[in-house]
């Protein structure tokens, strides 16, 4: 496994864990293909083993049974350090050297694999912009900084050596829901332009469904009960338990994964009513039309040119 390559592979290939004196197996017989590129989210109640799962791909916890493999490759074939300096790990609570500015802090993984100072600033540089931080920042201490700032530099630095593959272990569970909201918002971005395999770990259905392309809910005991994009599992939960788990509002939570822009629209015959963006989920177009008591909306296009019209069927059509 190298560096520098865009996004691998990852199957989990009947994978067990049991700790001792524990009645109950941390992981059972999980198997999982990941295509490269996926933006993959483990998601269920505690004791699901969604974090057990994703530290056996660094290693960081060995498993009993079965084998993970990257790109075709046995993890347990890899020399450690070569195994974890070619993915990127992402945790709640970010984990910076306090001692390190930002920049030092970015540049960890460049420097233990031989980058010189010109190549490891200039990408130090690429992915402060890329997070949305300024290039001032690089100078600065991680308590100096806000917990958003400190989430981005943590993503930073582990995109710094351009790996395949991104762990990341509820990432912004720690923060309030605005900077939680953009964040998600920039992670995705991030995902679109860097083209990675992402395994992401949440206990929060809303924010799997935000963030995924394909979701993964594990049961206790570490049973995968389906593995489906969010839209499908939404519109057909396999069983009981993942009805009860993603609520009885799922109808209302997959008009929140299509915008105004994916939907057929009525053209125009007016131009009079409320003006919303063709950005604007589904769900909230709903949510607006309840709000405003009114039987339409114009949903205009980023140059401000007026898309089509929003009524109620359009929502129910989608259902």
């Amino acid at each position: 496994m190298t560096t520098g390559s865009t996004a691998a592979e990852l199957v989990f290939d009947r994978v067990s864990k049991r700790y001792p004196g524990r009645e109950i197996a941390a992981l059972s017989s999980l198997s999982l293909e990941i295509p490269a590129g996926t933006f993959c989210v483990l998601v269920g109640p505690s004791g699901g083993g969604k974090t057990t799962a994703l530290k056996m791909v660094n290693r960081l916890i060995p498993y009993d049974e079965g084998d993970i493999r990257i790109d075709g490759r046995s993890v347990r074939d890899l020399p450690t350090a070569e195994l974890r300096r070619g993915i990127g790990y992402v945790i709640q609570q970010i984990g910076l050297f306090p001692h390190m500015t930002v920049g030092e802090n970015i540049g960890v993984v460049p420097k233990l694999l031989g980058w010189d100072r010109a190549r490891t600033r200039s990408r130090t540089g690429e992915l402060l912009e890329l997070v949305g931080l300024a290039q001032d920042d690089a100078g600065r201490y991680p308590a100096q900084l806000s917990g958003g700032q400190r989430q981005r530099v943590g993503l930073a630095r582990a995109l710094a050596a351009d790996p395949p593959l991104l762990l990341m272990d509820e990432p912004f569970g720690a923060l309030d829901p605005i900077t939680r909201a953009r964040l998600q918002a920039e992670l995705r971005r991030l995902h679109r332009e860097v083209d990675k395999t992402v395994i992401f770990v949440t206990h929060d259905i809303d924010e799997a469904i935000t963030m995924g392309d394909r979701i993964a809910i594990l049961r206790e005991g570490g049973v995968l009960a389906q593995y489906d994009t969010p839209d499908a599992i939404l519109a057909q939960p396999a069983d009981d338990f993942v009805a009860q788990f993603i609520g009885e509002d799922r109808a209302l939570r997959r008009l929140a994964l299509r915008t105004l822009a994916d939907i057929p629209l009525e053209q125009a015959a007016t131009e009079e009513g409320m003006r919303v963006a063709s950005t604007t989920t589904v769900r909230n177009a709903v949510s607006l039309l309840l709000e405003s008591d009114a039987d339409h909306l114009v949903v205009e296009r980023p140059d401000g040119s007026v898309l089509g019209v929003f009524r109620w069927h359009d929502a129910t059509e989608l259902l």
